[in-house]
């Protein structure tokens, strides 16, 4: 099959597509943005690690909580002596109770440490959360724009292709020359690879699509009304953004994790007292006269660290730079923010030169080609002075398709730097994944021991 028929058959295969596709209901950004808000793996993957990050609550607060324990042993002797059997037995019941009474405030730290934790993970969900929505944004342009541009630069190759018949046409009859003919060939054979490329570029648009989405790309319409969530200065969003960016509460997270920590690695100077305690009964003797006791301890123990080899003051050193890392980390976290919200609103401000300046273009450029046509017609124009106007015209139609999608990229790429690309703030229709519900719930410790007693 030549490269032509090929060419022909893409495109009839593209047109029954667009003709099913077109029956169907248009998928919107925010259908898109719901389905794949439930189906995105990363989301999942933050949850889950949201609520490992609880449970370290519960293993911090276990260390001032006491641990008490129950055994049972049991043993049976026998022996033959001088052909007397003898035989005893013996079962050992207890308790145990073993409980750190003060640490020097070590746990307490720990338990700040874990909590600071745990809400850095939650803030994790909603920052994965704007990463993913806004891949889905850019990837759902992508096959919209990409839709576009097949279909443009096939009808291209159309025009380029009628332009080399005309061509032909008048060198038959001694109105052109060869030169015309091998040039409008040349520019059919760029503007069919230009349309290949596009098939291709748009093939690798509808597999990320998909990939985020969990669903092919339907008909797409990009239409959204998000943007009433932009406000109407820059000073406004970047302060919006310095409020309430996943990014910036999960600096302010860790400066409390790490300070939580130095506290702790502090708290080891300390001295730590420890009670403990247990009682049980034995009943020993001859399987045919037993004997019962009881017994029970009671004790405590006070420590205070000397000399630990160096360990004790490392740990505080190294927390302590820690503590001023995350400081400075989020002074970075801050500069990143106001450089994303800053670059997202110029973003918009250039889109919308480029539209203005692309509608021109094209108006303008149609007018041209059509101009350029009759003066070839008229013998006044070269092909070549048409196949440029073409050029021209097909380029400004490229540059309204490119800056109409990077319009509504750059739209929600500045709800994101705001920290309002998510499901709650774009009203989705889901139920929002959140940790907040676990982390209350294994908060008790004392449900372990509830869980053996019922």
């Amino acid at each position: 099959m030549s490269f032509r028929a090929k060419l022909v058959a893409s495109v009839l295969a593209l047109a029954v597509s667009a003709v099913a596709v077109g029956g169907a209901q248009a998928q919107s950004i925010a259908q898109a943005l719901t389905t794949a808000y439930d189906h995105a793996p990363d989301l999942q993957a933050a949850l889950l690690n949201a609520k490992a990050s609880a449970e370290n609550i519960a293993l911090a607060e276990a260390g001032k909580r006491p641990t008490i324990g129950a055994s049972l042993s049991g043993n049976y002797n026998w022996s033959i002596i001088n052909s007397n059997f003898n035989d005893s037995t013996s079962l050992t019941t207890g308790l145990s109770y073993n409980q750190t009474i003060f640490d020097n405030y070590k746990t307490e730290a720990q338990i700040e440490a874990a909590r600071a934790g745990a809400d850095l993970a939650e803030y994790q969900i909603r920052n994965t959360e704007q990463t993913v929505l806004l891949a889905v944004v850019q990837a759902y342009m992508a096959v919209y724009s990409g839709r576009q541009l097949v279909a443009l630069r096939q009808e291209n190759s159309s025009f380029y292709s009628a332009q080399l018949q005309s061509s032909r046409d008048r060198l038959e009859v001694g109105e052109g020359t060869r030169i015309d003919v091998a040039q409008a060939e040349a520019r059919l054979a760029q503007g069919d690879a230009a349309y290949r490329a596009a098939l291709s570029n748009l093939e690798i648009s509808q597999a990320t699509f998909q990939r985020y989405v969990g669903a092919a790309p339907q008909n797409l319409e990009p239409g959204h009304n998000f943007a009433r969530l932009i406000p109407h200065s820059l000073p406004t969003a970047i302060a919006e953004a310095e409020v309430g960016h996943p990014a910036i509460l999960m600096s302010k997270a860790a400066i409390r994790a790490a300070q939580a920590t130095s506290d702790g690695a502090k708290a080891e100077f300390g001295p730590k007292a420890t009670i403990n305690g247990s009682v049980g009964s034995k009943t020993t003797g001859p399987s045919s006269a037993p004997t019962d006791g009881l017994s029970g301890t009671l004790g405590f123990q006070i420590s205070v660290p000397i000399y630990a080899g160096g360990a004790i003051g490392a740990s505080v050193r190294k927390a302590n730079i820690e503590q001023i890392k995350s400081e400075v980390d989020a002074m970075s976290a801050y500069d990143q923010i106001r450089e994303s919200v800053i670059s997202a609103w110029a973003g918009i401000q250039s889109a919308d030169a480029q539209i203005v300046a692309a509608n021109s273009a094209v108006k303008a450029g149609r007018t041209v080609v059509d101009g350029v046509i009759q003066e070839r017609d008229l013998g006044t124009r070269t092909t070549l002075d048409v196949l440029n106007a073409q050029a021209e015209l097909t380029t400004a139609r490229e540059t309204l398709i490119n800056a109409s999608s990077n319009k509504v990229i750059a739209t929600f790429s500045l709800l994101a730097a705001m920290g309002h690309l998510t499901a709650a703030d774009l009203g989705l229709n889901v139920q929002i994944k959140s940790a907040v519900r676990y982390t209350q719930a294994v908060d008790d410790v004392w449900a372990e021991l509830r869980s053996v007693t019922e």
